[in-house]
């Protein structure tokens, strides 16, 4: 009876469609909610005092595929269906969605009904909300900026009559008040993303928060599915990346470099993850990459590197080479807009006066004033190699073939007298062009760009991506065949970096 119930009431074909809209709030998938679950102790869904919290509800998909597995696992204990559906969704289940229009479309898809005090909703409550409750929540200003998100005031102080986005687990205080209870499960796929104001109209992260929160509420388990950009930290992640590479209570992680892999049709720079956070049980990760459904698991500590590893056969590779190399390329990359040049200069097409030099911008080269350079200045009058700041690939995804090509063909030499726009780093100084022109070959190998690969988590290239890439006596060329006699790579090694690398050609 109840296989031919849920067959009925439920339709995961819908839901699967809607995954695979884009937005920065990403519908999940019905398979990969799943496959969440199943990294939880099963016999948490025998059990009919175990509670579950979906914060970010948005169609009720997390809560539905709970209550499937509820419905089965206790029906030993509760063997009339109707009781057993009124105990799981009144004593069991709860959600908070993201917008009052997620809230009828959660309550839809879990009651069977979007007021679940009607007679067609599965289970009746007494209310229009039942247990998926939607707050209107305003932000908390100051100077500009909410206190509690970071969303600009600019974009998001608005009327009755639209969306705050001010998602009230993150914009209070005491979550736990918001229900008056503990809970032993937390799971959900949290919005990523809000707009600042700042320059550039950047986007502020969000999704962590929803995270750090969860942990304050100390559940049982915690299980969020992300964007995978946390693993470098950045744009004011670095403090959330240490906090979560150094706690042993992430059991299992499992990655997607490319996000398609999981969602299907959407890119999300950087790929996503999601974890299990099992407050009881700390220990080692089972850390999990998949990529074009394959699948290799290492269990591993999350906190050897700066940056998470996301490529387990990588880790042998980068230890050999920390090894012999102890000393990396970062030390001679510049930080990011190397001149103080903005991207939107672009100089004059002559050069006119006597202070002229050479300006390459993403649009090629024209000339520029010497004295409108207060950055770097001491880079200006030697040789030097430019690299674009931003991957060859997008949204950090790789070809049909599975390759990544990593840096661009803009790279090049640049002499005495040449800049740069914030469109590029520099490596410097070199002694001599020579010196210059063995660096550029060096970065063309699949070696160094397969390195590089393993610090990236978006389409920006920095210094810190070069951290994993040895420093080599540049008085000589360097070939890939040199560079894995070097550092003992194993055949097997130096198979997984050719299946990862796009060939680029050395002048």
């Amino acid at each position: 009876m109840t296989k031919n119930l849920f067959d009925k009431v439920y339709t995961p074909d819908v839901l699967s469609c809607l995954a695979n809209l884009s937005n920065d709030e990403v519908f999940t998938p019905p398979e990969v909610v799943n496959q969440m679950l199943d990294m939880l102790p099963q016999e948490l869904f025998e059990n009919p005092d175990t509670t579950f919290l979906d914060p970010a509800c948005k169609t009720g998909v997390f809560l539905r595929e709970i209550a499937k597995r509820l419905i089965k696992g206790l029906e030993p204990q509760i063997p009339d269906l109707q009781e057993r559906l009124d105990h799981i969704f009144h004593k069991q289940l709860y959600g908070i969605a993201i917008t009052e229009l997620t809230s009828l479309l959660s309550r839809r898809g879990v009651y069977c009904s979007k007021y679940p005090n009607s007679r067609f909703s599965i289970t009746e409550f007494d209310d229009a909300e039942g247990n998926i409750r939607f707050k209107r929540t305003e932000h908390t200003w100051k100077d500009g900026k909410c206190v509690f998100c970071g969303a600009g005031k600019e974009q998001y102080e608005r009327g009755d009559d639209l969306e705050t986005h001010a998602y009230e687990f993150i914009h209070v205080n005491s979550p736990e008040e918001i229900f008056n209870m503990k809970f032993d499960v937390i799971i959900g796929n949290p919005p990523y993303h809000l707009e600042t104001g700042g320059s550039g109209k950047q986007a502020r992260p969000i999704y962590h928060l929803f995270v750090e929160k969860s942990k304050k509420l100390m559940p049982r388990y915690i299980s969020m599915i992300m964007p995978s950009r946390w693993f470098a930290g950045g744009m004011g992640m670095d403090t959330f990346r240490d906090a979560m590479l150094s706690d042993n209570r992430i059991r299992f992680l499992v990655d997607f470099p490319n996000a398609k892999d999981c969602f299907s049709g959407l890119s999300i720079s950087g790929g996503v993850s999601y974890f299990l956070w099992d407050r009881d049980k700390p220990g080692d990760c089972k850390f999990t990459t998949v990529i074009d459904g394959k699948y290799d698991t290492l269990v591993r500590p999350l906190n050897e590197f700066p940056t998470l590893v996301r490529y387990n056969k990588a880790i042998d590779i980068i230890h050999k080479i920390n090894k012999i190399s102890p000393i990396m390329l970062s030390k001679m990359v510049s930080s990011i807009s190397p001149f103080g040049l903005s991207t939107k200069i672009r100089g004059s097409e002559k050069s006119d006066n006597i202070n002229s030099i050479k300006l390459y911008s993403s649009e090629g080269f024209n000339y520029i004033s010497d004295d409108c350079i207060e950055k770097g200045r001491e880079f200006i009058n030697c040789f030097k190699v430019i690299v674009s700041q931003t991957s060859a690939e997008h949204a950090g995804e790789p070809s049909k073939d599975g390759k990544f090509r990593v840096l661009t063909s803009t790279m090049k030499v640049a002499l005495p007298q040449e800049v740069c726009t914030h469109s590029y780093l520099i490596i410097a100084p070199c002694s001599d062009k020579c010196e210059a022109d063995n660096i550029l070959g060096y970065l063309k190998t699949k070696f160094v760009r397969f390195l590089l690969l393993q610090r990236m988590t978006s389409i920006h290239i920095t210094k810190n991506t070069f951290s994993f890439v040895p420093m080599q006596d540049f008085s000589k060329p360097w070939t890939d065949k040199e560079l894995y006699v070097k550092y003992n790579l194993t055949q097997d090694e130096i198979d997984f970096i050719e299946s990862m690398i796009k060939p680029m050609e050395v002048e």
